[in-house]
């Protein structure tokens, strides 16, 4: 009790606090009961640095607001195995929450700063969720890190809480906790700076200079609950707070007890987005540091729902391969616009429709396949703006295989040495070459390979060191966004040529280097282990369009040089060769053509570029159908409903 006594003592006589070059944005409510400010200041004498910290104000009467802390872990022992280690981010996302930040301190399997997610951790000080204990306080002169942590925030069931700087009685009871966390010490008590009654009871070498902070305070009538990170440790942005900051922050705020939290690295808040993805708020330092988010034993988050939408209703995204749909309904005849990109930044927009309507339709074109973009549907009556948005993510695109041979397909094949031969062109006389004999060809004894259909000739008792192959293949359509997809049976590495055009090297020497009769394999098939298997293993690979500039519509030559791991030796040895060859080319979606009707007017859409829309005034006359005047590749289009018309999509 010696600590909480001189404390009480010291900061009875603290010093006014004065007041500093700080300024903090207003309240954005992000989900309701809770709001977000960011705090931002002028180095001066008071606070010689500069500071970003972010708040989220959290009204505890709110029948929207629940708390969450670090459930047990699935092998839980209390003193042993009590939490797992977690980034903040995935604690948010796991448990579905609004915003998280870190929690109490923690040691874990893998030490305090562990590699891995999912590791058995300890926290320090009470750790209570839904009302379930996780951790109790450590017995004095017990505690796990060798300092007092026990400074905790409790709250019952509906959310009534309960500051306690001194929590070190284990055997408490816990009926009446349902949400409790715990930090180091308090930096604010009934509005009173603590900064220079803690740097005398809570000795530490560092934790009292310029840090990166998580803090948590309450207001004096016990409403709200203040969850801030202060970021640091990044010159010319935030370069960290010390208690003392920390206090004249959260009285900024609007808080009147307040407590230091866990920080540094650990340091990190993030939100969720409208489908639940997390969202960083602060900038973690460690990320700077290490690329990633820093795996804590501990965290505490807040549930809440979305804010009501009272102004776009129905707002919908309708992704596909290239293009998205947005829809939504306004109250009052307005503007139709949307802004959209692949960072917050946004960056582009479709085209102002100014048309004032009640029912909006808009496509976004020129959108990348599988890929995730923000966005904001905007409307305007001319007097008020309003907007609304999240994002979405297009679709893969789905190759369609069609294929061109089997692995048992023929090949005319050789061992003489061709090195003065143009044997690679399509226009070479292959006439003389053994075969046409069908895959796999082969000199292999390993019974794991097969189909074994052609065996090939020996250097007397020795595997030859190069063999050669050419087969002709016929290729239809066009060759826009096609690509060449091989699964091949090769011991030991080869060359494959496309009509005298080299397109692919496995296990052999790189290019430049010139490949000859006496080329060896750089490497066997499954690095060589075992030997005996080798040839089991195939290689797969794609051959794309931007590399198949020899590729012709018609009758083609592959041509391929195969070549021994060892070259000739005294014993049989083995090689084998054969593939199968398949095109792949991206399938377009079919479109999905809609209409709108408002006013007297129509509205058409769809989804997916690459078509075009036609029209016609008669059914029965084929010929009667026309494109529409521009012509018209991406909706929406809008059109008079005076006269009967029919619209199609041709490709």
């Amino acid at each position: 009790m010696k600590k909480f006594i001189a404390l009480l003592v010291l900061s009875a006589v603290a010093a006014p606090v004065l007041q500093a070059q700080m300024t903090v944005s207003p309240w954005r409510p992000v989900f309701q009961g809770i709001d977000h400010a960011v705090g931002t200041n002028f180095p001066d004498s008071t606070i010689p640095v500069l500071q970003v910290a972010n708040c989220m104000r959290v009204d505890l009467r709110s029948p929207d607001i629940k708390l969450f802390a670090s459930p047990p872990a699935p092998n839980f022992r209390l003193g042993t195995a009590e939490t797992t280690t977690l980034s903040v981010s995935n604690f948010l996302k796991n448990h579905k929450l609004a915003v998280a930040t870190d929690g109490n301190f923690y040691n874990s399997s893998g030490g305090t700063d562990p590699n891995s997610e999912g590791l058995s951790a300890v926290a320090y000080g009470m750790l209570v969720t839904t009302g379930a204990v996780v951790s109790l306080p450590e017995p004095p002169n017990l505690s796990g890190d060798g300092n007092g942590r026990y400074a905790s925030l409790l709250f019952t069931s509906n959310n009534v809480p309960t500051i306690n700087f001194t929590n070190r009685n284990a055997a408490q009871d816990t009926a009446n906790i349902f949400t409790a966390v715990t930090g180091y010490y308090p930096i604010l008590s009934n509005g009173v700076n603590m900064a220079s009654a803690v740097a005398i009871s809570y000795p530490d070498s560092s934790i009292h200079d310029l840090q990166p902070r998580t803090l948590l305070g309450l207001s004096a009538d016990k409403r709200y609950l203040f969850m801030v990170t202060i970021d640091g440790r990044q010159n010319g942005y935030s370069e960290g707070s010390t208690d003392d900051h920390s206090a004249r922050w959260l009285l900024r705020f609007g808080a009147s007890d307040a407590i230091n939290m866990d920080g540094g690295g650990s340091a990190a808040m993030y939100m969720s987005d409208c489908s639940g993805n997390p969202v960083a708020v602060n900038h973690s330092s460690y990320i700077d540091l290490r690329n990633r988010e820093r795996y804590v034993g501990a965290q505490f988050g807040i549930a809440a729902n979305p804010l009501p939408s009272t102004i776009l209703n129905d707002l919908t995204v309708t992704p596909g391969v290239s293009t998205a749909i947005v829809r939504w309904n306004t109250d009052e005849p307005s503007t139709t616009q949307v802004e959209y990109g692949s960072t917050p930044g946004l960056g582009s927009s479709t085209p102002l429709d100014s048309t004032l309507r009640r029912q909006h339709v808009a496509v976004i074109g020129g959108l990348a396949a599988h890929t995730t973009y923000q966005y904001l549907a905007k409307s305007s009556t001319g007097q008020a703006a309003v907007s609304e948005g999240c994002n979405f993510s297009t679709l893969g695109q789905s190759p369609v295989e069609s294929p061109l041979f089997e692995v048992t397909a023929t090949w005319k094949y050789t061992t003489n040495n061709l090195d003065a031969a143009n044997w690679k062109a399509s226009g070479y006389d292959d006439s003389s070459w053994s075969g046409p004999g069908p895959g796999l060809l082969f000199v292999e004894n390993n019974a794991a390979v097969f189909p074994r259909n052609t065996a090939l000739p020996l250097n007397g008792a020795s595997v030859m060191r190069t063999y050669y192959f050419r087969r002709h293949f016929t290729f239809t359509g066009t060759k826009a966004s096609a690509s060449l997809f091989f699964t091949a049976n090769i011991d030991d590495g080869a060359a494959f040529y496309l009509n005298g055009a080299e397109i692919k090297r496995i296990r052999l020497p790189a290019a430049p280097t010139v490949l000859n009769n006496l080329t060896t394999a750089t490497a066997q098939p499954c690095a060589g282990q075992p030997t005996a298997n080798d040839a089991g293993c195939t290689d797969v690979f794609e051959i794309g369009s931007d590399q198949l500039g020899s590729l012709v519509v018609g009758d083609n030559v592959l041509a391929v040089e195969l070549h021994n791991f060892t070259g000739s030796s005294s014993s049989l040895g083995d090689i084998v060769f054969g593939t199968s060859l398949k095109v792949r080319r991206v399938a377009i979606p079919d479109p999905d053509l809609k209409m709108i009707t408002e006013d007297g007017g129509a509205t058409l859409f769809w989804n997916e570029s690459g078509f075009t829309l036609q029209r016609s005034s008669d059914l029965s006359n084929s010929a009667a159908w026309q494109d529409v005047a521009g012509p018209i590749t991406l909706g929406p289009f809008s059109a008079p409903l005076s006269n009967t018309m029919f619209y199609r999509l041709r490709p």
